[in-house]
């Protein structure tokens, strides 16, 4: 019974923004690690994350029976109770965002108040069913891990914290397409308009394709803006441009879902080498570098 209620969180979901608010956090910190900060920050970041997860599937649980992936899921069985769920749902969000409004800052709180609001309310509650935009609008709240990492640290909504919103969703829409494509036939059953329902695999495929572009375009505004090294650029080019040689080499193949797949799980490796990489390849920009160094000198001309 354990492992259904942790099944519920959706264990795997949890352990990927693990890895992308520890990539947000030692961007921000650059080197200089807060380790009660860090710890609190990702604990109250997995249990906002496992809270939305929980909720989703309280929501999900009449269109989960339509699709062979999820119809084993325990609220569609009802081996545990919808006031079960929300009374867990409850407590593991409620216990999350004081984490992070206690021990972190009222901003990283913020931030992943607002993409709660976004994956439970607009996502689940509404787009998911009844527009092919759900996952544009979705992809705001699995970008908040990073970008509340990122907050937890400089407790400022900078340049570095737009730009890390910006490449994390730009990320999450060919991994949600690819993801749209190989499963299909459910989305079709369960009738949710995703882009490769509502528009055609093709029409999915091809925005695939525009979205790796343009993911590969804002990852290097990064180094561009001074927050990351010549590491990190290099790192981020070889990885996008795999993962955009293999979307455009096999467009044309046959078997769509074997493209898709494929296209997903470089999409996990893309992920966690910008995850590494920003973490550890980190840099002065140069308006905080100029702010420091003002801060230096001005004892020295009182």
């Amino acid at each position: 019974m354990l492992k259904r209620y942790l099944l519920l969180t959706k264990p795997g979901i949890v352990f990927g923004n693990l890895i992308s608010v520890t990539g947000g956090f030692f961007l921000a910190s650059r080197g200089s690690i807060d380790l009660l900060l860090f710890f609190a920050t990702v604990i109250g970041v997995s249990l906002v994350v496992a809270s939305g997860c929980v909720f989703n599937n309280v929501i999900d649980r009449d269109i989960d029976e339509y699709m062979a992936r999820t119809q084993k899921r325990a609220l569609v069985e009802g081996t545990i109770d919808v006031r079960s769920a929300l009374i867990m749902a409850g407590l593991l969000g409620a216990a999350g965002f004081l984490l992070l409004l206690l021990i972190a800052n009222p901003l990283a709180a913020g931030v992943a108040l607002f993409g709660f609001a976004i994956y439970v309310g607009a996502y689940s509650l509404w787009l998911k069913r009844h527009s092919v935009h759900g996952t544009l609008i979705g992809s705001l709240s699995g970008a908040a891990p990073p970008v509340i990492g990122y907050c937890a640290v400089s407790n400022q909504f900078d340049l570095g914290a737009w730009l890390v919103l910006l490449i994390f969703s730009l990320w999450q829409m060919p991994h949600s397409y690819a993801i749209a494509i190989f499963r299909l036939e459910d989305y079709r059953a369960a009738s949710i308009p995703v882009l490769s329902v509502a528009r055609g695999v093709t029409a999915a495929k091809r925005q695939t394709v525009i979205y790796i572009v343009a993911f590969g375009v804002a990852a290097m505004l990064l180094t561009l803006t001074g927050y990351t090294g010549y590491v990190y650029l290099v790192a981020m080019a070889v990885v996008t441009l795999y993962w955009l040689y293999i979307a455009l080499a096999r467009y044309r193949q046959q078997d769509d879902r074997r493209w898709a797949r494929q296209l997903f799980g470089i999409s996990i490796l893309v992920v966690t080498v910008l995850s590494a990489v920003m973490a550890i390849d980190y840099q002065n920009p140069p308006s905080q570098a100029r702010t420091a160094q003002v801060a230096a000198l001005a004892p020295l001309h009182v």
